[in-house]
């Protein structure tokens, strides 16, 4: 039987907020900020309390910080806390996430990011030595293992990583190829420390984009007759946009008869360069740069066709808000990608191979031809067919990757790590 003292303590527990540090290296556009958004907003304030900490991002990043203006009095901002690799502003990020868990106390740390999750489980590492234990998550939004770097620093990075993973209680993989990946091919962990659980958002100004369609072609001055492809995200080498610009070169060439434009939805580091390979190329008038859009759902109102070309992908967020805005998919196969796009049921010589699955188009990387013709097929494939692969991928976002069922998830994920620590 109970002690009366131990009832007391396990009640004491029991009533006591979980406090969780949730640690994302910057709030710029793209998924991450998305999903640690989606996250912390939709925990139990009964349960749960949140701290967020956050470094800074660079000048030419878009800012997401809007999303998280109700958190403000629960944000740290660590000016240091950079992507970028500099020894000092590592050093004084590692003394103030001390200072902040000798502070805070935290339960639970929740990592989000590369670069982030390394800085900070170091620190909670030494501070477990000392003080009660913290129970670390780290959450993977794709890796830096290829596409990045050289063989050798991958390789380092991929041995940091599995040194890392030693000391962190739970990994997150955001899709199954990714925890496949990062279990069997870089042997980061255990299927037991590797965790798969979904991205999920607020899907709801996707699931009803209808609503705005026309506003995105009257800013660009298109027609509704006019083809619109896009791809959306982050001008870096790692979202290979030549090969999205060189697909367009060919299919501008194949088909001369076709209105079309392109547009090029974000912006980075290599937008000025971008800009002038459309211009060697004489794709002025063919190619669009938009520039960051806040409304994402404007965007996918009006296209008709959402391109992909990345080299390394985690689990993209916009092919998931294109699917539920009812908008073709044609992406290459990296990443997460595949279980987005469910089944492969044809192959497709035409004449390069790329095969169409259940809810989209799938193409190796750095074939720009393959891609072209991916847009061939996508752009001439009869209207009942093309709309029962997008209603089923309307129906598999919306069913798979909802706020609510993230939140169930992770907050299932907390409490067991929590209950097992006391």
């Amino acid at each position: 039987m109970k002690s009366k003292n131990y009832l007391y303590e396990e009640n004491k527990i029991n009533n006591r907020k979980i406090k969780v540090l949730s640690i994302i290296s910057r709030m710029n556009i793209g998924g991450t900020a998305i999903h640690v958004h989606s996250l912390i907003s939709g925990l139990d304030s009964n349960k749960f309390d949140t701290t967020i900490v956050s470094g800074t991002i660079s000048s030419q990043e878009g800012d997401m910080s809007y999303l998280f203006k109700s958190f403000k009095k629960k944000i740290l901002v660590i000016p240091e806390l950079q992507r970028e690799i500099n020894l000092k502003n590592d050093i004084i990020t590692f003394i103030k996430i001390l200072k902040i868990l000798y502070r805070k106390k935290p339960d639970i740390v929740n990592t989000h990011t590369s670069k982030a999750g390394l800085s900070i489980r170091i620190a909670v590492f030494f501070y477990n030595f000392i003080k009660k234990k913290i129970c670390t998550v780290h959450t993977f939004h794709g890796h830096i293992f290829e596409g990045y770097f050289g063989k050798i620093k991958s390789m380092l990075f991929i041995n940091i990583e599995r040194l890392m993973a030693k000391c962190t209680d739970n990994i997150i993989a955001l899709s199954e190829s990714q925890q496949k990946r990062l279990v069997e091919k870089f042997k980061i962990g255990s299927m037991k420390k590797v965790k798969h659980i979904k991205l999920g958002f607020n899907l709801k100004p996707f699931l009803n984009s209808n609503l705005l369609k026309g506003q995105f072609r009257k800013h660009l001055q298109i027609d509704n007759d006019t083809l619109l492809i896009g791809i959306v995200g982050r001008l870096v080498y790692i979202k290979n946009h030549i090969m999205f610009i060189d697909a367009a070169k060919i299919f501008l060439a194949n088909h001369p008869e076709v209105k079309v434009n392109f547009v090029i939805v974000g912006d980075g580091d290599m937008r000025c360069g971008l800009e002038k390979y459309c211009k060697y190329n004489k794709l002025e008038k063919h190619i669009i740069f938009s520039g960051w859009i806040k409304n994402m759902s404007v965007v996918y109102a009006d296209l008709d066709l959402l391109a992909l070309t990345s080299t390394n992908e985690g689990t993209p967020v916009s092919i998931i808000e294109a699917m539920a805005a009812s908008v073709a998919i044609i992406a290459t196969d990296v990443g997460g990608v595949h279980d987005l796009l469910g089944y492969a049921h044809e192959k497709v010589k035409y004449p390069y191979d790329f095969t169409v699955c259940d809810r989209g188009i799938l193409c190796k990387t750095n074939d720009p031809s393959q891609f072209a013709d991916g847009l061939t097929y996508i752009a001439e494939e009869d209207n009942h067919i093309k709309n029962i692969r997008l209603n089923k991928a309307y129906d598999y976002v919306k069913k798979t990757y909802s706020q609510e069922r993230l939140v169930n998830d992770m907050q299932s994920l907390y409490l067991k790590l929590y209950h097992n620590n006391i």
